[in-house]
């Protein structure tokens, strides 16, 4: 969801770095993206193994992911923007009879919620895998295995959009093919080393692809 509907994470980035600095974990935009994916909860539990050789707490998780959704927030001054021309991909795979599922790490509810808002036609309830539904995040594969359970369909009727190394190899751990959209701060290396099929450098260049 993050980075392939909604233009959120500059904002991510920007709200997880100001609050794992409150908490003496360094974290970079660059870190963000390349956990982007995850949930809030592996994020904060992978910084503190990374720099205090420890798990986090079950109250510090609770904390910082409250304090860093609080910090989002007061950075979102409007609506969240989608992601440039992703609305004509979900048109196009939507006229072509294609079901259309969410497989994020996310567990804000507002941008939940929003996606009726922003996408009305598009996506069904029961066609979200969410952080709610998962036991393990990306880059397990349960998310995009679930996605595929609950369809019905043969895995090669099926392909992935993803943004993330972590969501690139997610879907190809779960036996998927995946396309991946740079539209965030990271290169095509990062995600073809994550095992991307092909990368794209926007939505408008994966929409010409899916038309021939």
């Amino acid at each position: 969801m993050d980075g392939v509907l909604f233009d959120s994470m500059p904002r991510h980035a920007i709200a997880w770095e100001e609050v794992m600095k409150r908490h003496g974990l360094p974290f970079t935009a660059r870190d963000c993206y390349i956990n982007e994916g995850r949930t809030g909860e592996s994020v904060i539990r992978e910084a503190f193994q990374n720099v205090l050789g420890r798990d986090a707490t079950p109250e510090e998780v609770k904390t910082i992911y409250a304090e860093k959704s609080a910090y989002y927030h007061k950075l979102l001054k409007t609506t969240t923007p989608t992601i440039l021309g992703v609305a004509e991909v979900l048109q196009f795979v939507k006229e072509c009879g294609y079901q259309v599922w969410v497989v994020t790490g996310s567990g804000m509810r507002t941008l939940l919620d929003s996606l009726n808002n922003v996408f009305p036609t598009i996506f069904q309830q029961d066609r979200m895998i969410t952080a709610f539904d998962v036991v393990k995040g990306k880059p397990d594969p349960e998310p995009y295995l679930k996605a595929w359970e609950r369809s019905g369909l043969r895995k090669e009727q099926c392909f992935v959009i993803e943004n993330a190394p972590l969501g690139v190899r997610s879907g190809k751990a779960a036996g998927l093919t995946v396309y991946a959209v740079n539209t965030g701060i990271l290169t095509r290396e990062d995600l073809l080393q994550a095992g991307a099929d092909q990368v794209f450098d926007s939505m408008t260049e994966l929409l010409d692809f899916l038309r021939q």
